[in-house]
């Protein structure tokens, strides 16, 4: 009986972990689609510096005010932005693969458990 107890114990303290990891996973998945939605909004304003005159008046917001911004250094700044978007998305992307992994993992392992301890249980 102490086997069916102990098979027991590591059966939920793995599920306890498993349930951890879907919670992260979740966090980096709501996380990818953050930036997803921020790379495309810095897309789309891209494309818009794109259709503008070159004296075009942009401003950026600054807190409570708008501050006037020229053209070139507003369309560096967004460049900048998709730059660090994407680089952010590869890192965030990296980090899913990984969960995704240790989390597939997890789940095995709990599925050899419920079949040591079904196992177990038939036996008695």
């Amino acid at each position: 009986m102490s086997s069916v107890s102990g098979i027991e114990a590591k059966l939920e303290a793995e599920s306890k972990i498993f349930q951890q990891l879907q919670k992260e996973l979740t966090k980096v998945i709501e996380s990818r689609q953050r930036l997803d939605s921020q790379q495309q909004e810095n897309e789309l304003v891209n494309k818009e510096f794109s259709t503008l005159e070159s004296d075009a008046n942009i401003y950026k917001l600054v807190g409570p005010v708008l501050v006037k911004q020229d053209k070139a250094e507003a369309s560096t700044n967004i460049k900048n932005r998709l730059d660090l978007i994407a680089g952010e998305i590869k890192r965030v992307e990296v980090q899913l693969k990984e969960m995704t992994e240790k989390s597939e993992k997890k789940k095995s392992e709990i599925g050899q458990l419920q079949m040591q301890y079904q196992q177990l249980i038939s036996q008695k």
